[in-house]
């Protein structure tokens, strides 16, 4: 199959949907939902193919309804590591050798059934078990998930059409663009389902073969987005999805000889962690292993004295509090001019009373539940410390419980103290702490946002004035790697956001680009002579 007749144009934004009162795709979802509900439904893992029901069996609750059952998986064992890497390895020779076109082909149609027939039931599993409301889902586990399947697929023809600028007769150059050699590792987090589902993908779109380590909580919604994949043509063992304990995988991918790449998101702690173990180990490999990693955040807002009141505040509410701030790019941080603060407070406060908390089913909720008890315990740990903290005023939430899920109240905390631990450390929960600056220190709060933090994920400047905004870029151009300029620090969108940042929050490969693919590629340059010398005399050497 050629170029000429396969060309993928530049694809739009899968278009996110409302779930407006009387709406069609809210009635869909909503009997999706029951039906979730009405089974206990078994979880396998995916070998080569196969649906693996074996192991230690974990029972699956709704983090916002924890005595409910929606299913079993089982923890794997170092069997399954083992046979994940063999068949992913068995099945590499031939869909390396598959055509590009081909490759790209399944997850294309991935998108497009997504997009139609699997969409309330890929919504559905998300708001149950990793607690999302409609909203949030649609955005992540449809929305994001069909953008990362179709701008891959045309970033990577772009990519494969990049050749050598001259080939000068009689010679000719080319470039092929080759798999890694070994199998991919991903390893994948609970928050996002679009996530969990491009780590293993965007390796296996370039034509690699890979063992998919997902988060415990992300379970159910993984299970459907391999049987998306299944239904979308992916041949066997090209994508293996295991749920062996995280140090049991490593202790095996990370000494075996074709261990090629890690597809990583999560913790700064492990992945830092995993990038030792990988050193370690450097001399085994049969090539450099290539790491790719987003990790952790903390994540800022600081706002100039021109800003606007109402903007910021509507930034604070949505880039704090949207999917409980268990996003890595969640607003953590704020730095609020005092000039502003009393009617930034207000609004915030305000805007705050009307928050629902409870159900993903109720659909007037816009808060639900925390993902699991270890999250929820230490989230209440930093709300209860700063309680007692005579430097800080907790002006909104502060509560929560887990009688019934884990539920924790949005909740604001203003700090004198702008190196507390609040402001410095990654809680990935709804909280936010703010910090309130006198105006004529603008200069030492952009100080401070840069200096306070060991991450560089997201951040967003408030501003009118034109030059403050050009200060503000420049004096942060290390503090995110996705910064906004009036506008929460949140939301990035495939083909328009790259997403991605350096210092403790990762590599910086910029998933949702072209600059994500070339990691999980290995060109080759090929020169053919047509018409090679017979010679071996250059021309100075004659009298």
């Amino acid at each position: 199959m050629s170029n000429a007749i396969f060309n993928i144009a530049i694809p739009a934004n899968e278009p996110v949907l409302g779930y407006a009162p009387g709406s069609p795709e809210k009635a869909e979802l909503q009997e999706a939902l029951k039906a979730a509900k009405s089974e206990v439904k078994e979880l396998p893992a995916f070998i080569n193919g196969k649906r693996i029901l074996e192991g230690e069996k974990v029972s699956v609750h709704p983090p916002h309804e924890i005595k409910h059952t929606l299913g079993h998986f089982y923890r794997g064992t170092q069997d399954h590591v083992h046979q994940a890497i063999d068949a992913a390895l068995n099945a590499k020779e031939s869909w390396a050798a598959t055509p590009w076109q081909e490759r790209v082909a399944v997850f294309l149609r991935a998108a497009d059934l997504l997009s139609g027939p699997f969409r309330a039931k890929m919504n559905a599993a998300t708001m149950l078990a990793q607690s999302k409301n409609a909203y949030q889902a649609e955005i992540d586990a449809v929305a994001e998930m069909c953008d990362f399947f179709r701008f891959n697929a045309y970033f990577l023809q772009e990519i494969y059409k990049e050749q050598p600028l001259h080939s000068p007769k009689p010679t000719w150059n080319k470039l092929e663009y080759r798999p890694l050699e070994g199998f991919v590792l991903a390893i994948t987090p609970f928050n996002f389902t679009s996530i969990a589902a491009n780590l293993p993908a965007a390796p296996a779109m370039c034509g690699n073969t890979v063992v998919w380590k997902p988060a415990e909580t992300q379970i159910y919604s993984a299970v459907v987005i391999m049987e998306l994949f299944e239904a979308a043509g992916l041949p066997p063992g090209v994508i293996n999805l295991i749920y062996t304990d995280g140090p049991e995988v490593g202790d095996i991918v990370f000494k075996h000889r074709e261990f090629a790449g890690l597809h990583f998101t999560g913790s700064t702690g492990v992945f830092r962690h995993l990038w030792k173990e990988i050193g370690q180990n450097i001399e085994h490999y049969r090539s450099y292993p290539r790491v790719v990693g987003e990790t952790g955040g903390k994540d800022f807002v600081i706002a100039h004295p021109s800003s606007d009141a109402e903007q910021v505040a509507v930034a604070l509410l949505r880039g704090a509090f949207e999917f409980q701030g268990q996003k890595c790019s969640a607003a953590s941080r704020a730095y609020l001019p005092a000039s502003l603060w009393p009617s930034i407070k207000e609004r915030l406060l305000a805007d705050m009373k009307t928050l629902k908390m409870g159900t993903v089913e109720d659909f007037g909720n816009f808060i639900n539940a925390v993902i699991d008890e270890r999250a929820f315990d230490k989230i209440a740990g930093y709300i209860d410390g700063e309680k007692e903290n005579p430097k800080v005023e907790i002006i909104a939430g502060g509560n929560h419980d887990k009688s019934e899920g884990y539920f924790i109240e949005p909740t604001v905390i203003v700090t004198t103290d702008p190196k507390s631990r609040t402001m410095e450390e990654e809680i990935f929960g709804p909280v936010l702490t703010i910090y309130v600056y006198e105006d004529d220190q603008w200069e030492n709060a952009l100080k401070l946002v840069d200096e306070t933090s060991p991450y560089a994920l997201t951040g967003a400047v408030f501003a009118t004035d034109r030059n403050v905004i050009d200060q503000a870029t420049k004096a942060l151009r290390n503090a995110a790697g996705n910064f906004y300029v009036n506008d929460k620090p949140t939301g990035a969108v495939v083909g328009q956001q790259p997403f991605g940042g350096a210092r403790g929050s990762g590599t910086n490969d910029k998933a949702g680009s072209a600059l994500n693919l070339y990691r999980w590629i290995s060109p080759r340059l090929i020169k053919e002579n047509f018409a090679a010398p017979r010679d071996y005399r250059y021309p100075f050497l004659g009298e």
